[in-house]
């Protein structure tokens, strides 16, 4: 069988730490994930949490889908009114209905078109 992969969690104070390291003592990214034992993307995804929302976005815990709470729901579409839906209907069935008029009217133009054309010879 496969091999389990191991996620490892990370407390906020660790987070905390390892930015600060990075900002504070000026060190690169390389050099933190070498000293604390982890990816340089890991850093680089806690220092942008850092700038963006502060200490306090650290210790946010982030697995898992984003709720509908966060604000951008992903996935399915809102449900809709009920009347809307009927009008979205009609109209859409209304558009068909002139599409294919417009094609036949092209249609007959175009074969009009040709036994005109036809005449003149």
């Amino acid at each position: 069988m496969g091999k389990k992969i191991v996620r490892r969690q990370y407390g906020g104070e660790f987070k905390q730490r390892a930015v600060e390291d990075l900002r504070n003592n000026r060190l690169s990214q390389y050099e933190v994930a070498a000293q604390y034992g982890i990816s340089r993307s890991m850093i680089q995804r806690w220092e942008r949490i850092y700038l963006e929302e502060g200490v306090a976005g650290l210790y946010i815990e982030r697995r898992g889908r984003a709720s509908a709470a966060s604000g951008v729901q992903k996935g399915r579409r809102p449900k809709l009114d009920k009347q809307v839906e009927e009008d979205l209907v009609a109209e859409n069935q209304r558009l068909r209905a002139e599409v294919a008029y417009l094609k036949n009217l092209q249609a007959l133009v175009l074969e009009d078109e040709r036994r005109q054309h036809k005449k003149r010879w």
